[in-house]
């Protein structure tokens, strides 16, 4: 259900969200070859996000990466690793009782752990269900506690491919060609996340042009473009971190001396949530990448 707007501001603010959902299609165009640094330049222009199916399809890592070939590549190299009660690293948390801020939203950052690669790999693994990959034994268990397990995620965001996973690197171009021509610059980082599917991002922008590939298993974006953000939510909040309690526990803690976090609260996949407001007049894109696809994510979506 939406709202009416209240105000001439909210009216004006509403026409503005109806007129440009009618003169454009949000849905990301689908191309089946990569587009040339002009055309490139033509949807960086438009701010027009697009998906590339197979454009990665021919890269070492889509042809060779499986769970047997990561392990005998990292083996027991450490890699930090962000662990959460349920998938939610960065995201809004209701603090919970006898936690800090009971009962209030906080901007909640992950436990962040060092691990070998291998140990994390298998424990992500057996989430799914209990997995055997060439050396990497996996037993399959009937947890009736699966769901409660905690979720690890491999989703640092320092240029870590070229750094923490640089034994990988030789597996993907150095960067994309069109790109690098069009822009006139190299990326300023190359980022590997590996996740299951517990593994959430919560609704964020980011203010630099980005380009995802999938390499393993299956990635369903939810996009909403710029003009939309003032159907978001967005709100400032304390900054928090997981940390664990003297149980070993994940519990939520007040950052010391942290400040206030502009954060979007709404999700567009909440369940049975009432859409009011601006968020009512949402159109939320949904994309699903397979293995060797390619999303360019323009600025602020």
């Amino acid at each position: 259900m939406t709202s009416s707007p209240t105000s001439p501001l909210e009216s004006a603010i509403s026409a503005l969200l109806t007129t440009y959902q009618d003169l454009n299609n949000p849905t990301p165009e689908i191309l089946t070859t990569p587009p040339s640094p002009l055309e490139f330049l033509r949807y960086v222009s438009q701010n027009k996000p697009f998906v590339i199916r197979g454009g990665a399809s021919e890269w070492p890592a889509t042809k060779k990466w499986n769970a047997e070939y990561l392990v005998g590549v990292m083996g027991d190299e450490k890699i930090q690793v962000a662990v959460t009660p349920s998938g939610n690293a960065d995201s809004p948390v209701v603090c919970g009782d006898g936690e800090e801020g009971e009962g209030e939203l906080r901007f909640v950052k992950p436990l962040e752990i060092e691990e070998d690669f291998e140990g994390f790999l298998r424990y992500i693994r057996k989430q799914e269900g209990g997995l055997e990959c060439g050396n990497i034994n996996i037993e399959e268990e009937n947890n009736k506690n699966n769901s409660q397990e905690e979720v690890k995620y491999a989703q640092t965001q320092n240029d870590n491919l070229r750094n923490e996973y640089s034994s990988l690197f030789k597996d993907v171009e150095k960067d994309i060609a069109w790109a690098r021509i069009a822009l006139a610059k190299k990326p300023e980082a190359i980022n590997l996340w590996i996740g299951n599917s517990r593994s959430v991002t919560a609704l964020h922008k980011d203010n630099y042009e980005n380009l995802y590939v999938q390499i393993v298993g299956r990635k369903s974006f939810v996009l909403v473009p710029p003009i939309e953000a003032v159907c978001v939510r967005e709100r400032e909040l304390r900054s928090a971190t997981y940390v664990r309690d003297g149980e070993g526990r994940l519990v939520v803690r007040d950052d010391v001396g942290g400040g206030l976090v502009p954060t979007a609260t709404w999700d567009p996949d909440e369940q049975g949530e009432e859409r009011t407001g601006f968020e009512g007049m949402s159109r939320p894109v949904r994309v699903s990448l397979e293995e060797g696809d390619m999303l360019y994510l323009p600025a602020l979506w």
